[in-house]
């Protein structure tokens, strides 16, 4: 019998045990521990953390590993969520052209009063303008916009 297979295409994702809830925290936390501290850390051996996390990573559990930036020190100190009231079944094109966007570094789909949450960084006012009146409202299935300017934000850190 065939795999029974999720909306987006894949698997449907196994099962997590507490070792993998702790693995995912642990690398949340500091995507460059290594397997030797992450298999120390569950009490497990390094072949079975390694195993685990080429498993997660193997079921798209997780998606990569990346930096957590401080946009300010970066050079975009201006930061803003954008929302987007969209033309009735045209999400796949315009997160196509969202994605393109310079700055642009998280998008959902959402309900309520309106469709698409953006969150944007740009290096000042000047550029955050030019990317809503510029190129957010040329796309031809945007309805409307409304930018909510960002005065603080921190990234909430996973218990490790």
């Amino acid at each position: 019998m065939a795999q029974a297979v999720a909306a987006h295409g894949a698997p449907p994702p196994r099962p997590l045990d507490a070792i993998d809830q702790d693995i995912l925290k642990i690398l949340q936390a500091d995507g460059r521990a290594s397997i030797r501290s992450v298999a120390e850390r569950v009490h497990v051996s390094r072949a079975n953390a390694y195993a685990r996390i080429n498993r997660l990573v193997e079921d798209g559990v997780i998606r990569g590993f990346g930096a957590r930036v401080d946009h300010e020190r970066a050079g975009h100190g201006t930061s803003a969520y954008i929302t987007l009231n969209i033309v009735q079944n045209t999400w796949r094109t315009v997160r196509e052209q969202l994605r393109r966007l310079p700055g642009a570094s998280h998008m959902a789909l959402v309900g309520g009063d309106f469709d698409v949450l953006l969150l944007v960084h740009t290096p000042d006012n000047r550029a955050l303008r030019e990317l809503v009146l510029t190129r957010l409202q040329s796309i031809p299935e945007v309805l409307g916009t409304r930018t909510l300017l960002v005065f603080e934000e921190e990234d909430l850190e996973p218990d490790a």
